[in-house]
């Protein structure tokens, strides 16, 4: 079966709207390597959009997933409990960041993970409001979309977004937005359009993923911690893309001196499989009545089990350690290259969530052409990377973070002479 009798395949049978970035298809996999259909071997730099910090089919991964497969498979929680749902959420409220007794719900994907945090908050408060910021991404439900802060391609075509949404500039200074003007436009905000008093939460990702990992500056975190607490507002802490060792600490908001009030989480957290959660102070999180939350496949216990082998993983292989050890060797790489490429515009990111920035060097202004030819080059040579940000002029990096060091390498190989070819043609 080739590739293109796939894809005809592909193209009749499942909706355009579900968008591909390469015309892989993948056979199997082991940590950083994908082989697909026809036999060809990729070394994954996307991971399944940061969903494979501990590689694909880890060892230990599959073996909780195949003895939980020997007890039962489904039971819904909400029917019939199991204990390993409440050890997880036992060790979640244990590692998620604040010095407060807390709680944990499961649900089943980022997005929904999302959503519940904004029931959860305005069940707390009793306020409806919420705040979001541009370039932010929190998923493809109309809540998710409404909070997210790009149109194309997420809201486009789609019609009214839920009301109470407001959003305000993420403080890039790349960009031209410092700290203080990022803080003034919410104070602006509370005189113009929304009373704060009326505001339940304002949601952040510690580092924008889809936005183009963008780290929030530590000055404006406390900021927005000291405001939340003025104003009675809950801070939650979108950690879907940061979570589980990627930031060099197992979640981003562990870079930060001041903790969120609910943190939502998914992706790496199972290891591939399908896995939410919600972890947030405990009167709060109690507030929604018993029946207001939770979902039939809501803590699956098949991503349950994955999610405690993940959580060992990560402790056992000091993943940790190895983000931020990986995330330098890559950064110094890029750094190398840097008068090489005059596309590069900034290399940024904690850990092992790293970015490359380009910007086309005649007019200086963001180059999603030359980031795609960048990735097309090295897709080309066998290495998958994802283009991410408001203007699509940014490569993200998210290999495995157990990758081999022999892979990395041959990797980085591809990365350099991929950028210089593209640069060289400009």
């Amino acid at each position: 079966m080739t590739a293109t009798s796939l894809t005809d395949r592909k193209n009749a049978a499942i909706s355009r709207g579900v968008g591909m970035t390469t015309q892989i298809y993948a056979d199997r996999a082991e940590n950083a390597e994908i082989w697909d259909k026809e036999g060809r071997r990729y070394i994954d730099f996307a991971a399944g959009i940061a969903v494979l910090n501990t590689g694909h089919r880890h060892p230990k991964v599959i073996a909780a997933v195949k003895d939980q497969l020997d007890h039962f498979t489904h039971t819904c929680h909400q029917v019939v409990p199991y204990e390993n749902y409440i050890s997880l959420a036992e060790r979640l409220n244990v590692l998620v960041p604040g010095d407060f007794e807390k709680k944990t719900i499961f649900v089943t994907t980022g997005a929904e993970a999302v959503e519940n945090a904004i029931k959860i908050a305005r069940a707390a408060t009793g306020r409806s409001a919420v705040i979001a910021f541009t370039g932010g991404f929190h998923g493809r439900t109309f809540m998710g979309m409404a909070l997210t802060g790009k149109v194309v391609p997420y809201k486009v075509g789609f019609g009214a977004m839920p009301g109470d949404v407001f959003h305000i500039p993420f403080p890039v200074e790349l960009h031209g937005v410092s700290v203080d003007q990022s803080f003034a436009a919410l104070k602006k905000l509370f005189a113009a359009d929304v009373d704060p008093q009326r505001v339940a939460a304002i949601i952040i990702e510690p580092v924008q993923g889809e936005g183009g990992f963008y780290p929030v500056p530590a000055s404006f975190m406390k900021a927005l911690r000291e405001l939340c607490d003025q104003h009675g507002i809950l801070l939650i802490a979108d950690e879907v893309q940061t979570g589980f060792a990627r930031t060099g600490r197992m979640f981003a908001m562990d870079h930060h001196e001041v903790a969120a009030d609910l943190t939502t989480m998914a992706k790496s957290l199972a290891g591939g499989f399908p896995l939410a959660a919600v972890t947030g102070r405990a009167e709060i999180m109690d507030a929604p009545g018993p029946g207001g939350l939770g979902g039939t496949y809501g803590g699956n216990p098949i991503g349950i089990a994955a999610a405690h082998a993940v959580l060992d993983v990560i402790k056992d292989e000091d993943l940790c350690n190895r983000a931020n050890l990986l995330g330098q060797r890559l950064k110094q790489r890029l750094e190398s290259l840097h008068e090489r490429v005059p596309e590069i515009a900034d290399i940024r990111g904690p850990g092992f969530m790293n970015a490359v920035e380009f910007n086309d060097r005649r007019t200086g202004l963001p180059s999603a052409d030359f980031a795609n030819k960048v990735r097309l080059a090295a897709l080309d040579k066998g290495l998958i990377l994802l283009t991410c940000g408001v203007h699509g002029n940014v490569i993200r990096f998210l290999a495995p973070i157990t990758i081999q060091d022999d892979v990395f390498g041959e990797a980085l190989d591809i990365l350099e002479t991929s950028m210089l070819e593209a640069s060289a043609a400009c």
